[in-house]
């Protein structure tokens, strides 16, 4: 980030007001013969009552909408898999493991539930290199029908991975793939890595429409507002919305014109943010272990207050190292919810 390069109605029963007097003590109807029209109004109303909260049971269930609680991963086309496997196993930290989703393709864990996922390269790719941006939802089946019940265009069905993790994928507005991931119910060991940071804090992908996003994002998945800014007063070039039920975020990169970017500039756009308590002793570790021999950039402090310092990998995919927690004031706006906690991953 920061780089430029409504409960249901209460049921109400049908009919008339019911009457004040329902103990047999009517003025208007004889003793003997007021229980017997207490029960028939009884087994008139309690059946109506029942039948006013079918539909509001029903309503709840399809508009429930399940947990979505974090990034999942991103997912990108390289054209050197060699090279990539070292940037993001010898670099980075990672742990490599099969991709559960596609043969083909390889993942590269930051930790048991948030991956990068590196395809080949297309034969047909422009100069994008982004293929999907993931989240985590707790039950990806119920999620697929709470899109398909507010007349969101998904899939027929889940798919179920060789791991036995469920997904499904959907375009948003502007025809980004999106993908839903249910955890595999055994996470893989990351024994043998030594990520330079175990949380994917947020990913960032090119928008040329915050609105038109929003009706997806927000309005439909229930993503909550976090932070806006950027790199000159009076204009927005990043807008960040956390996930519904945790505190990862999705950043709105803004701050483009309307030619196409080169390879590199969507590389720069279409990121991953992994969170680091201190930034100094990261690049520390990253120096002194011989894991900067790729394109870096210096330390630099983002104008949301966190300090960042950006890597590449061979395609140009940026990997922007962050701290949690702003040591400055933000500029442009504050933060409108909690930051992410190392804790959480």
């Amino acid at each position: 980030m920061n780089a430029r390069i409504r409960m249901a109605p209460k049921a109400r029963l049908p009919g008339r007001p019911v009457p004040r007097a329902l103990d047999g003590k009517s003025r208007d109807c004889p003793d003997d013969e007021s229980p017997r029209i207490v029960d028939s109004m009884k087994k008139i109303l309690w059946p109506a009552a029942l039948l006013a909260l079918v539909p509001l049971a029903v309503f709840a269930q399809t508009s429930a909408r399940p947990p979505i609680t974090g990034v999942s991963h991103i997912a990108v086309y390289t054209s050197h898999p060699a090279q990539s496997e070292r940037f993001y196993v010898h670099d980075v930290g990672l742990k490599k493991g099969p991709d559960p989703e596609n043969p083909s393709g390889v993942r590269y864990y930051v930790n048991p539930t948030q991956f990068v996922e590196v395809l080949p390269l297309p034969a047909n790719a422009g100069n994008s290199r982004l293929d999907s941006i993931g989240y985590k939802t707790a039950n990806a089946e119920a999620l697929l029908k709470y899109l398909a019940a507010h007349h969101y265009t998904v899939p027929a069905q889940v798919e179920k991975g060789s791991d036995g993790s469920r997904w499904f994928d959907v375009k948003d507005p502007e025809g980004n793939k999106v993908e839903f991931n249910q955890a595999a119910p055994h996470p893989i060991s990351m024994a043998g890595s030594d990520p330079v940071g175990y949380h994917i804090i947020h990913v960032g992908m090119l928008v040329k429409s915050k609105e038109a996003e929003n009706t997806f994002y927000r309005d439909l998945l229930g993503f909550r507002p976090y932070w806006y800014g950027g790199m000159h007063s009076g204009k927005t070039d990043w807008v960040s919305q956390q996930v519904p039920n945790g505190h990862d975020w999705l950043e709105y990169m803004l701050s483009w014109g309307g030619t196409e970017p080169s390879q590199r500039e969507f590389g720069v756009l279409n990121h991953f943010s992994i969170g680091v308590v201190n930034m100094e002793k990261a690049v520390t570790i990253l120096d002194s272990g011989g894991r900067l021999d790729n394109q870096h950039t210096q330390m630099q402090m983002g104008k949301d207050g966190k300090w960042q310092y950006n890597l590449f990998d061979p395609d140009g995919t940026r990997v922007e190292l962050m701290e949690f927690i702003p040591v400055e004031k933000p500029c442009c706006s504050p933060f409108t919810a909690p930051n992410p906690l190392p804790t959480e991953h």
